[in-house]
């Protein structure tokens, strides 16, 4: 470890001078609007609206400008990007008002849009795309916006166009194209740190070669480290203690796990001491994109591309507020690797004055994820007998005897630790077929289809498990299904062997999951006066997965009528091993299951706009948003002292739909100013949410929790005075659940689980005084959104000498957010807290040279964006983690441009 930290140093020295020098040699640095003009191809392109620079996009499939665009849409420009140092989805996040996301670390988010945060359920909220191809999944990559030339977020449903994974919005990140007949050639440089913490740098480049009057290529590549910023302390002083008062308070005796009261004499001492780190959160992070132009002939165009990434992170990006500031006590290495490439192939072109497009694309992406699970082991084992014994574990190395006389002493080191390997792959197929420019009206349709794999392999393990010394109890027993932890006092015969269900995995998940979604759609405009035009969408989609796994430890396998597949055997041989998924399950009651489900269904769009005077668009738009329902496994309940364990059925969850009616505006005065506005009223039906059913062995359900609304205002605004440039963006979310959502319930004598039809607050449900009848009374705030979150940014661009520069200034707010649809859950984690937080900026540029220097969080504020946990909210809310805004972050780069 220390050899390997020593080399890092080394190179991060390295990789720092070689990023002033190549500065020096040949950099780049975007900082104003004519440095890094958009490069879209469009023949509107470089045309300004009342004084200010046009924006084409392409969010209704089709290139216009964005003040003509009735939607409620905010494009950020490659200079923006640029200039807000924006690296990735916290970034950009925090410019896009309307957004939102949680998680635990880069390449580990969620993404949403005005406050439509689907806790559950097997499809993703917000559609993610790379130019025209879908990579919209529920925990997104960071996508490098180097040579991007723009970002494109879409508020509300996008379902006619972008379909089913489009509820609540649309995000696109549109890369610069090749261009034919034009050499271009551009690098950047950087050194950054954060304030307390680790330094850090990038090198980019990229380079348009016309090979021909008809052929170009165009490629980007880039290295980026990010210095870390969270500190994994040592835990002497601040131990953890598994008992049932607070695991997590500061003690001053050994930090000791006690393991339950089967066994009170046993006990190991915990310390993170060999992997204690300041700036243990680290990210590197590479790639490159390579894309063709082939003017194929006059009218037909092909473009293949192709996307790569890799990006290693480490740690958590949250910190506990118990041990520090910005501080952790972790004892195992938190690590998540995650690579991912992206092939398409666009073929523009035109039949007769017909408009033909056809996408093809293939996705991806393959993560190992290595998490420190010591909180959960802590939390449960806080529960003493009966619950999770498997904690009493010993080494062999501390056993002498055998037979009836073998003693163990020395306990296993019980902390856990979870990996997983998730692999995912995608192939999407779009066609669009435009009618000429010509006639009266316009008609894009199209036709769409999806096939995705997805491999996932969890495995809640500790290390050391395959080769451990157990006890097992004569006839076995439910409480303690595996076998293990049962003292030789209390009639158990100590044994050699292992509950591992593969390697040190005591609990593992194994699942494929194939999903197939097919669509048509049509979208046509009309002017019904010269003026007034209306747009009328509907999309026709149909969808469907299957899943076949395994979820349990040994017992569930080996007590499950299985057949072993290679020899046709009944009965899985433990541990697992071999090819995946080689023991199936031909009852789907039992964990080795397949689940199958399907839907179809319709989304529509009606949009009226109106140019009432030049440049002042007015419109209004109604939108429907659909996110397909999923399978849910069956649930085994606990034995109690009167009642056997029982698998009850856990019926499928509904689909989710949303009802956008908005009214915006778009319009220029005086050229000086521009504003954008929306006003919207959204209607949320059959909420997802993901929750552990009372009396179930604390495994995962999806049901839906009811019905929502969320009434808000959003704005986009931007005033030149002179020199001077004042921009602004905002949204006001007010969301709120309409009825009682009612806890669900598994009922022994149906085997069924079911949501209560009625509920009441300070109801309880019957036969379990724990839980209340009421999940969230009518008017619960909807979670992770704040109410107001925007931003404002001055800038002064001007000359110094013989150079052209700028000043800027920034500032972010947000109000505080509620975590958790469930009162009591979130009662457990605690709101967010508001913030404010300052960016400063400066640069100049002659010729082809640029320099920057900036400050983010200049005044270090610890705002506070999302909280999370390590399993249920209701069990291991005392180690729950916050996820802050970046700390105190400030660079220099160097840039160059021909």
């Amino acid at each position: 470890m220390t050899m390997k930290t020593g080399r890092r140093s080394r190179t991060l020295r390295a990789l720092c001078l070689s990023t002033i020098l190549t500065g020096i040699a040949a950099p780049h640095a975007a900082f104003a609007q004519e440095a890094l003009a958009p490069q879209a191809a469009p023949a509107e392109e470089g045309k300004t609206t009342g004084g200010f620079d046009e924006i084409i996009v392409t969010a209704t499939r089709k290139a216009e400008s964005v003040q003509k665009v009735p939607i409620a849409i905010q494009a950020l420009s490659s200079d923006f990007l640029a200039q807000r140092q924006v690296k990735g989805l916290q970034d950009y996040a925090a410019l896009l008002p309307s957004v939102s996301f949680a998680g635990i670390g880069p390449g580990r988010n969620e993404v949403y849009f005005r406050g439509i945060v689907p806790a559950g359920g097997a499809y993703a909220s917000v559609g993610y795309y790379l130019d025209e191809i879908p990579i919209t999944g529920q925990e997104v990559p960071d996508i490098q916006v180097y040579d991007m030339e723009r970002l494109e977020a879409i508020s509300g449903p996008q379902g006619t166009l972008f379909g089913a994974g489009s509820l609540a919005g649309v995000l696109r990140f549109i890369t610069n194209k090749p261009k034919i007949g034009s050499f271009e050639f551009g690098a950047d440089s950087e050194i950054n740190k954060f304030g307390k913490g680790g330094v850090g740098g990038t090198i980019k480049s990229y380079i348009n070669i016309p090979v021909s009057d008809r052929f170009a290529i165009r490629a980007m590549g880039y290295y980026r480290k990010e210095g870390g910023y969270i500190d994994n302390t040592d835990n002497k002083g601040q131990f953890i203690s598994g008992t049932t008062d607070n695991p997590l308070q500061p003690d001053p005796r050994p930090a000791v796990l006690n393991l339950g009261d089967d066994n009170p004499a046993t006990s190991y001492t915990l310390s993170n001491a060999s992997i204690a780190k300041k700036d243990y959160n680290p990210v590197y992070e590479y790639g490159g994109r390579l894309s063709m132009l082939w003017d194929v002939t006059d009218g037909w165009e092909v473009t293949p591309a192709v996307t790569a990434q890799r990006q290693i992170s480490y740690g958590y990006f949250g910190y506990d507020p118990r041990v520090g500031d910005l501080q952790v006590h972790d004892y195992d290495l938190t690590r998540n690797d995650d690579k991912w490439v992206q092939a398409a192939l666009t073929v523009h072109g035109h039949i007769g004055d017909f408009d033909l497009v056809s996408a093809t694309g293939y996705y991806y992406r393959n993560r190992k994820i290595n998490n420190d699970y010591t909180y959960y082991t802590v939390t449960y084992d806080s529960f003493g007998a009966g619950y999770e014994n498997y904690l009493q574990f010993f080494d062999k190395s501390g056993c002498s005897g055998s037979g009836a006389t073998l003693k163990c002493t020395t306990l296993l080191n019980p902390n856990q630790y979870y990996h997983t390997v998730q692999r995912n792959k995608k192939f999407t197929q779009e066609v669009r077929l435009t009618t000429p420019k010509t006639w009266p009206f316009d008609v894009t349709v199209g036709a769409f289809y999806q096939r995705q794999k997805n491999q996932t392999d969890n495995n809640y393990a500790i290390r050391g498990l395959d080769q451990i010394v157990g006890y097992t109890e004569s006839g076995g027993g439910d409480n303690n299904p595996d076998g293990f932890g049962i003292p030789q006092d209390q009639g158990g015969t100590m044994i050699l062997g292992t509950p591992a269900v593969r390697g040190d995995a005591y609990y593992l998940e194994e699942f494929d999951t194939l999903y197939h979604d097919t669509a048509v759609f049509a979208e046509a405009h009309y002017n019904i006066l010269p003026n007034v035009k209306i747009t009328g969408g509907i999309r026709y989609f149909w969808t469907d997965y299957q899943v076949v796994g395994f979820q349990g430890v040994g017992a569930s396998a080996a007590v499950a009528p299985s057949i072993f597949l290679p020899t046709g055997a009944v009965g899985c041989p433990l541990p697992l091993t071999g090819a995946r998924l080689e023991c199936r399950n031909t009852n789907a009651l039992d964990p080795l299951s397949i689940g199958r489900y399907s839907e179809k269904g319709q989304t529509h769009k009606v949009v009226v706009d109106w140019q009432f005077a030049d440049q002042k668009l007015l419109y209004f738009n109604y939108s429907t948003g659909f996110r397909p329902g999923g399978y849910n496994r069956p649930l085994r309940l606990r034995k109690t002292e009167t009642q056997p364990q029982v698998v009850v059925a856990a019926p499928p969850f509904e689909a989710e739909t949303l009802t956008n009616f908005e009214i915006g505006f778009k319009g220029t005065f005086n050229n000086v100013f521009r504003l954008n506005a929306a006003i919207y009223f959204e209607k949320w039906n059959n909420i997802q949410y993901g929750l552990v059913v009372a009396g179930a062995q604390g495994a995962g359900y999806t049901g839906n929790a009811g019905k929502a609304e969320v009434k808000g205002i959003e704005y986009d605004a931007e005033l030149k005075l002179g020199k001077f440039t004042i921009s602004s963006s905002g949204a006001y979310n007010d969301g709120k659940l309409k009825g009682n959502f009612c806890n669900f319930v598994a009922n022994r004598d149906t085997k069924v689980i079911s949501q209560l039809a009625t509920c009441a607050p300070g109801e309880f449900i019957p036969g379990n005084l724990d839980t209340p009848s009421v999940a969230a009374a009518d008017g619960t705030r909807l979670p992770r959104q704040p109410k107001f979150k925007g931003t404002t940014t001055i800038r002064l661009d001007t000359d110094f000498g013989s150079m052209k520069g700028y000043l800027q200034g920034a500032v972010l707010y947000q109000t505080g957010a509620t975590q958790d649809l469930n009162e009591f859950n979130n009662n457990l984690l605690g709101n967010t807290a508001g913030f404010v937080s300052f960016d400063f900026g400066a640069g100049v540029r002659k010729d082809h040279w640029t320099a920057d220097i900036f400050i983010q969080n200049a005044f270090d504020r610890r705002g506070q964006l999302t909280r999370n946990t390590f399993c249920s909210i209701s069990v291991c809310a005392g180690s729950s983690r916050t996820f802050p805004i970046r700390p105190q972050f400030f660079g220099l780069k160097l840039g160059y441009r021909y």
